[in-house]
């Protein structure tokens, strides 16, 4: 399978480089991209949700297996797997948006506002995805 076999299954994708796209994740409500691909240069494809779903659990939503993930040769081969699959570049394109949210918040909250449940909800979900992502540079 191609990267571009997976990337059919996604949406809100967008490429961050050669062989690297952010999507959408289809194992829970995504409305920024904060799923990683990477197709290497061997022909695997390595997937990353910055909010925390299982590679497992983001297959599955799109009826895939990680057999489909890893072409024969790279198996037969018996390639190392990397430690670091992401470059900082796009762990911080993945958390940007997050990181303006965040922003937007305190300086609504500095000028006396108030946030709503799904306000505060949002900043969980951009605090988990900060915190994933400093996880992921090794930066904990």
């Amino acid at each position: 399978m191609t990267a571009d076999a997976l990337l059919s299954h996604l949406e809100g994708i967008k490429r961050t480089g050669l062989g690297r796209w952010l999507a959408r994740c289809p194992a829970h409500p995504d409305r920024h991209p904060s799923l990683a691909i990477r197709e290497l240069p061997d022909g695997r494809i390595l997937v990353h949700d910055f909010a925390g779903c299982a590679v497992e659990s983001v297959l599955s939503a799109v009826g895939l297996s990680f057999a489909d993930l890893h072409p024969h040769r790279a198996i037969a081969q018996g390639c190392k797997s990397e430690r670091r699959p992401f470059p900082a570049v796009d762990v911080l394109r993945a958390i940007g948006f997050e990181a303006t949210l965040v922003c937007l918040a305190a300086a609504h909250l500095s000028r006396g506002g108030t946030l709503t449940e799904q306000d505060r909800a949002r900043l969980l979900v951009a605090h988990s995805r900060i915190s994933a992502a400093l996880e992921e540079t090794g930066h904990v």
